[in-house]
């Protein structure tokens, strides 16, 4: 179809035609034209066999393109057709064209691969979200929920929904199976639930913006989100990191500043980060005296839960009960790589942050870069074999 700013199809003058189209160099390049086109022996064949469908293709010499025109009425076409003729023959004569119906937006809409809605009178309530959306911006909306439309949308890759209202999560987001950036920031917030760290994002998410929420701690299934390269937490009330933080190999980018975190987890020494920002934390000294919680001998579930864990025994709620799955699920690991659940040593000691991350925002206004980082001990061995590491 083809469409003219003053209504019609196409606009006629002399022997050329002005248009904006689509058509195809031949080898079936398609291009977008917006351009006036010589008619005048110029046209080296017409193919209007679907004419009665509304298509056709006029070719051209110079340029060496096809023009295909489609959607149309077979009637308007015939006439635009047949003018196009005799323009080709050099006929000076003039020939309606404004019986082209002209494309409507909502063409256009369902095709729509980003949309960015930044007030509520912009907000659409009366129709649903292009189900083609890639990318899709809804801030200062005064959302209080997530928009259930919103799930529908599963070539979704990109999903802002900052400076809102929301307070709580749906486990259906985990359901857009393409989601690689999801910003939350500026919301009320208190927690991200276990269900969406165990949905289909662990495949597919690379980026989370949690920053100026409520959330107080991130569950330890937020590890398996083992795909995030770019994490922002700022302006929580975080009182800890998930203490298997070291599981996310593929974390580069951490900004976790102003928030009230008194220590890293022993983990933290696993990541291999490009930026870190800390600042502004209410980091502790690390104590004098290690916390000692050892049984001799261990308990029967102790035992057992090390030995699961050592030898990667699969467990799961439809083997053992749910309790049991928690336990192991929050087991600590020890300097030597083994596993505790609640017989340990507890030390702490400082770690300079650039051992893990190339750029480093200063901890305090003191200039310091340096964290303290807690450690965990399976047995009275491994803590004498450490000792050095805690003075």
């Amino acid at each position: 179809m083809l469409e003219d700013p003053g209504g019609g199809a196409a606009r006629r003058e002399g022997d050329s035609f002005k248009a904006e189209l689509w058509s195809s160099c031949r080898g079936w390049r398609k291009m977008k034209l917006h351009c006036e086109v010589e008619l005048k022996e110029n046209i080296e064949q017409f193919f209007t066999k679907f004419m009665d469908e509304g298509k056709a293709t006029v070719r051209l010499k110079e340029p060496p393109v096809d023009i295909c025109l489609s959607k149309a009425n077979s009637s308007s076409l015939k006439s635009f057709l047949s003018a196009v003729r005799l323009a080709h023959r050099g006929c000076n004569i003039e020939v309606p064209l404004s019986t082209f119906t002209p494309v409507k937006t909502s063409e256009f809409e369902k095709f729509k691969t980003k949309m960015v809605i930044t007030s509520k009178k912009d907000y659409p309530l009366s129709k649903n979200f292009p189900y083609s959306l890639e990318h899709l911006q809804t801030s200062y909306c005064g959302l209080v929920r997530v928009d259930m439309r919103m799930l529908c949308l599963k070539n979704l890759r990109k999903l802002d929904l900052s400076h809102n209202h929301i307070k709580k999560l749906p486990a259906t987001i985990g359901d857009l199976i393409h989601l690689q950036e999801l910003n939350l920031s500026d919301n009320h917030l208190e927690s991200f639930s276990v269900a969406l760290c165990q949905s289909t994002l662990q495949r597919s998410l690379r980026s989370l913006d949690l920053s100026k929420n409520k959330i107080k701690a991130l569950p330890v299934q937020f590890c398996q989100l083992r795909e995030l390269t770019d994490l922002k937490l700022d302006d929580n009330e975080l009182i800890r990191f998930p203490f298997k933080m070291g599981q996310l190999t593929n974390l580069r980018f951490l900004s976790a500043a102003r928030n009230k975190l008194p220590f890293l987890p022993s983990e933290f020494q696993n990541l291999s980060l490009e930026y870190l920002d800390l600042f502004g934390n209410t980091f502790e000294q690390p104590k004098a005296l290690p916390v000692i919680m050892l049984q001799t001998p261990l308990t029967l579930l102790e035992s057992s839960a090390r030995a699961m864990l050592y030898n990667r025994i699969p467990y799961g709620s439809h083997i053992i009960p749910f309790h049991l799955c928690q336990d192991l699920d929050t087991a600590k690991t020890c300097v030597c790589g083994r596993f505790c659940l609640s017989c340990f040593i507890q030390g702490t000691t400082t770690m300079n942050l650039h051992s893990v991350a190339h750029t480093v925002v200063l901890v305090d206004n003191m200039g310091g870069t340096e964290a303290p980082i807690i450690s965990y001990f399976c047995s009275l061995a491994c803590y004498v074999n450490s000792c050095d590491m805690l003075k």
